[in-house]
C-alpha cells in the first residue's frame, strides 16, 4: 500500500509541476481545461498521499488547490 500511495503523490507532483510549466512556457493558457485538470488531478492524489503521510498542511494547500480548480472550470464552462 505504502508503495501505491507513493507513487500517486510523485505522479500528482508531476502534474502539478507539467502544468505550470507548461503555463510558464506558454503552451497551455491557465483556464484552458487542460491546465485546470492537471491541476485538479494532481491536487488529488496529492491530497491522498498527504492524508496517507499525515502531512496535514500539505493536505490543506492541496484541497485549496482543487476548490480553486473546481471553481475555474465551472467559471469557464459558463463562459
Amino acid at each position: 500500500m505504502d508503495l501505491l500511495i507513493t507513487t500517486l503523490g510523485w505522479i500528482g507532483s508531476v502534474l502539478v509541476i507539467g502544468a505550470y510549466g507548461l503555463n510558464s512556457y506558454q503552451k497551455i493558457n491557465s483556464s484552458s481545461l487542460a491546465f485546470q485538470l492537471l491541476n485538479l488531478i494532481g491536487a488529488i492524489l496529492l491530497i491522498i498521499n498527504s492524508v496517507y503521510k499525515e502531512a496535514y498542511p500539505f493536505t490543506f494547500i492541496n484541497s485549496v488547490w482543487v476548490v480553486i480548480a473546481i471553481s475555474s472550470i465551472i467559471k469557464n464552462k459558463k463562459s
